[in-house]
């Protein structure tokens, strides 16, 4: 059996440390113990950016991802990319676009040098307020990927991205028609049905982790701007 050997770590806000692994020729982001991403399953990270950019009827759509973590939403968020749309991603933690550009390279380091996308370094929540504030343009979609789910479990901030409030904001900082996209490990039927709530109308669509249709179920919420 292949050991894991750790590459690099990070502390975050919170004091919680994120640490970098090999597995063989694999790659894991890990928080404490639980595996938040890993390169042998990365297709329904994938799928949060194709399926909502296929939804989407703006020409050139403005996209917001909450999370950088290995790329895989973001890089795919550009491949799918309609001519003159642009991509933000903002990531909380330096070190995880510093290991984009280091040990990660293989997988993230082009797609950093696209000057149809850019990374921020703040929490998402700062650029869903600047959107509500008319500090910048408004989204055409927001694709959150900053925890295995609608719990905030990386940083307490998060939180607030699943609660009344916002989800009311991330609404409000959409363009009409826009799609707020969630991803998750698990589903979650409460947050369902706070979404409902909030005003939009959501799909749920269960996304397997590998293209091979193996691997974990995960859960994939659609909300779309009425």
């Amino acid at each position: 059996m292949l050991p894991r050997e750790t590459i690099a770590t990070a502390q975050i806000p919170d004091g919680k440390e994120l640490t970098l692994v090999s597995h063989g020729r694999d790659f894991i982001i890990m928080l404490g113990r639980d595996e938040l991403m890993g390169t042998r399953m990365q297709f329904s990270e994938e799928q949060l950016a194709v399926l909502t950019l296929a939804e989407l009827d703006a020409p050139k759509p403005r996209i917001l991802i909450g999370g950088f973590g290995m790329g895989f939403t973001y890089r795919a968020a550009l491949a799918n990319l309609p001519s003159g749309g642009e991509v933000v991603v903002a990531e909380l933690v330096p070190e995880i676009l510093e290991w984009a550009r280091g040990p990660l390279a293989h997988l993230s380091a082009e797609s950093l040098d696209d000057p149809r996308g850019e990374a921020i370094l703040c929490n998402v929540e700062a650029l869903i307020d600047d959107a509500n504030d008319g500090t910048s343009a408004k989204y055409d979609a927001i694709l959150l990927d900053v925890d295995n789910g609608p719990d905030g479990i990386v940083v307490d901030s998060n939180f607030r991205l699943y609660t009344r409030t916002g989800i009311a904001k991330a609404k409000d900082a959409l363009n009409p028609g826009g799609i707020m996209a969630i991803w998750s490990a698990a589903p979650d039927h409460k947050f369902t049905t706070r979404l409902k709530d909030g005003g939009f109308e959501v799909e749920v669509r269960e996304v397997r982790a590998r293209p091979n249709n193996k691997g974990p179920r995960h859960t994939i919420w659609f909300a779309r701007k009425r």
